[in-house]
C-alpha cells in the first residue's frame, strides 16, 4: 500500500468534519502528488500534538519561520509509510521526544489553513501522541523554542487551531 493509498482510507475513514475531510479527498483525486511539497495547489501534512496526560500538559514548539505555537508536525516524505507514521515522525524529530505513543482511534481532526506563495494550502492531518512521564525534549532546527504549557494556558499562547486539537484530543482521551 501506498501512502497516498493510505490517506485515502484514513480519510475515507476518520468521522466528523464531514465537509473538509470531504475536501481533503476531493483534492487528493485531482492532484495524485498532493501528498508531497511540490504540489503548489496544495498538500496532505501530518502533525501530532504532544501531551503529558498525567501532568495536564502539551509541548508546543514556537515555529521559527511563523512565530507562533504550535503543535509539531509537517510535510510527508518519501519514506513514510503512513500517516501516522509521517505525524510520529515529525513529533519525535521536532520535539526531540523519544517513545512517543499514538493516541488511538486515527487523526484528531483535521486543518485546512493558507500557507504563503508558492503552495496555497496545508491539509493537515492531525493526531495526538502521548509522551513518558521522564520524557525529556530538544529544540530542532525548526523551532526557537520548545516548551510545556498546562492546557488551561493554552488559548493563552496558541491559535484557534492548536485549542481545538487540544480540546479534540482531551475529549478522545
Amino acid at each position: 500500500m501506498t501512502l497516498y493509498d493510505d490517506a485515502v482510507l484514513v480519510l475515507k475513514g476518520t468521522e466528523g468534519q464531514d465537509g473538509l475531510r470531504q475536501a481533503y479527498l476531493d483534492h487528493l483525486e485531482a492532484h495524485p502528488d498532493g501528498l508531497w511539497k511540490a504540489c503548489t495547489a496544495g498538500h496532505v501534512t501530518a502533525s501530532a500534538l504532544v501531551i503529558d496526560p498525567e501532568r495536564g500538559r502539551v509541548l508546543l514548539t514556537l515555529h521559527r519561520k511563523l512565530r507562533m505555537w504550535l503543535q509539531m508536525g509537517g510535510h510527508c516524505e518519501p519514506g513514510d509509510a503512513t500517516l501516522e507514521a509521517a505525524a510520529l515522525r515529525e513529533a519525535t524529530e521536532e520535539s526531540g521526544v523519544t517513545g512517543l505513543t499514538l493516541l488511538p482511534g486515527g487523526p484528531v481532526r483535521l486543518d485546512r489553513h493558507p500557507i504563503p506563495p508558492p503552495c496555497h494550502w496545508h491539509f493537515d492531518v492531525q493526531y495526538a501522541v502521548v509522551a513518558r512521564p521522564d520524557s525529556v525534549h530538544a529544540i530542532s532546527d525548526e523551532s526557537l523554542d520548545l516548551r510545556w504549557f498546562p492546557y488551561d494556558e493554552v488559548p493563552q499562547v496558541a491559535d484557534d487551531s492548536v485549542v481545538r486539537l487540544l480540546e479534540a484530543t482531551r475529549a478522545r482521551l
